[in-house]
């Protein structure tokens, strides 16, 4: 059914490059073709229930400062609404994902059979949107850091009860998402971490979270989930230390457990910000590791130093991102999701439609320039160029000989290497020319 929220807003269309409207889509057209795929599939965009539609605009200063229809969400009757004015949105859109956590779509309930239930009514509901609107579920996930009962983490408690809570809820997220047709799962550890070592065993605490990960991914198999697992890298916030801090860690983490070649990362931008990397260094990490996954695409603002989750608008960045991707052989599974949300004095239904036309236009700018960048061959001639030394047998030879043969080769040969440029900034002003 449709709702009023949106009653004035009509079908968001492609109106080109030269348009003035604010309301249509300037760079991104579903149908473009670039290499051969067209740019829907490319980008595989998702919006993010929890932000869209859960969010009430809160910030760690004040409270909530939008006012929906569906609120308070506390009842079923406003999540069935809450619902029905979120496919309204994705059909404006013309978004072909979602991607939800079991506590944005369903009211806390007095135990875990009542949540349970809920969300099963839930999923029979979002079962029937998706079906007369075509749209698709890119992931589920599970809250399991927003209650108190989670303060001290999911995996990683100390109190086995609450271990015990969190794992039978996401076997229930994992269920919804499987019978929605899910295309990943993802577990977010919002407050898998610490605050202090003085009330912390780190080593429980990580093995305790690599058995969880390995019951999810024995859970995948028992019940025949074709996705992806994938984990989310999240640095510093809310927990001072956070055990899933970047790319580089989490992977260190899989290997640990034995789950490299199960578990992939769903990276996010503004969390690369937060571990002190840019956005295209995580991906490629992932890449390089063999665990990319899937993207929540926003920003952070640069003066602030939280997550604030803004829609992305800078085009460069965005390139550079999807630059890697492509490179990396594009998605799978995954997608691009809108971890983004509006800012609390946006207040209206139009802000909310309009923010993501503006970050859809801006991933689509990126992806195109990111594609241009790969056709033209320009970084790649460039890296080849700067590695071919490595290329010659003698230098191959070397990786699978020892520190004795290579010295006697160096004496012997009379090597003095003098070092060679970079040309750093030459090749920022070969991006620029595509962005």
């Amino acid at each position: 059914m449709s709702t009023d929220f949106f009653k004035d807003i009509s079908p968001i269309t492609f109106a080109g490059a030269d348009s003035a409207d604010p309301m249509a889509f300037h760079h991104y057209n579903p149908d473009e073709m670039l290499g051969g795929k067209r740019m829907e599939e490319h980008l595989r965009f998702a919006v993010a229930y929890w932000h869209s539609f859960a969010w009430e605009g809160g910030d760690p200063f004040g409270g909530q400062t939008l006012e929906r229809p569906w609120h308070p969400q506390d009842t079923m009757a406003n999540a069935k609404l809450k619902a029905d004015a979120a496919f309204e949105m994705f059909r404006i859109l013309g978004a072909p994902y979602f991607c939800f956590h079991d506590a944005d779509v369903r009211p806390e309930g007095s135990n875990y059979a009542e949540n349970t239930s809920r969300l099963d009514e839930m999923t029979d509901y979002f079962g029937t949107k998706m079906e007369e609107t075509g749209t698709k579920l890119l992931w589920g996930t599970a809250n399991t850091f927003s209650h108190r009962r989670y303060m001290s983490g999911g995996s990683t408690n100390p109190d086995p009860d609450v271990f015990a809570f969190m794992a039978a809820t996401v076997k229930s997220c994992m269920d919804a998402t499987q019978k929605l047709g899910g295309e990943n799962y993802v577990l977010w550890g919002g407050r898998e971490g610490y605050e202090t070592l003085l009330n912390t065993d780190m080593g429980q605490e990580l093995d305790h979270m690599g058995r969880f990960l390995n019951m999810v991914v024995d859970y995948k198999h028992k019940i025949g989930f074709k996705g992806a697992i994938l984990v989310e890298p999240k640095p510093q916030e809310p927990s001072k230390h956070q055990y899933d801090y970047d790319a580089a860690t989490c992977f260190g983490f899989l290997q640990k457990y034995g789950l490299e070649k199960e578990v992939k990362l769903n990276l996010e931008q503004g969390h690369a910000i937060l571990a002190g990397h840019s956005f295209e260094h995580e991906i490629a990490t992932a890449a390089a590791l063999g665990v990319f996954g899937s993207i929540d695409m926003n920003r952070n603002d640069y003066q602030s130093g939280w997550d604030t989750d803004q829609f992305p608008n800078n085009v460069p960045e965005v390139a550079l991102a999807y630059y890697h991707i492509l490179k990396a052989g594009g998605f799978d599974t995954g997608g691009t999701n809108f971890d983004a949300k509006l800012r609390r004095q946006s207040l209206d239904a139009v802000d909310l439609i309009a923010s993501h036309v503006g970050a859809m236009d801006v991933c689509a700018r990126g992806l195109k320039a990111a594609h241009a960048m790969l056709e033209d061959g320009g970084l790649e001639t460039a890296l080849a160029e700067r590695y071919a030394g490595w290329e010659t047998p003698e230098a191959r030879a070397m990786l699978g000989s020892d520190l004795g043969s290579i010295t006697d080769r160096v004496l012997a040969q009379d090597i003095n290497p003098q070092p060679r440029s970079g040309r750093q900034e030459i090749l920022e002003n070969y991006v620029n020319r595509f962005v």
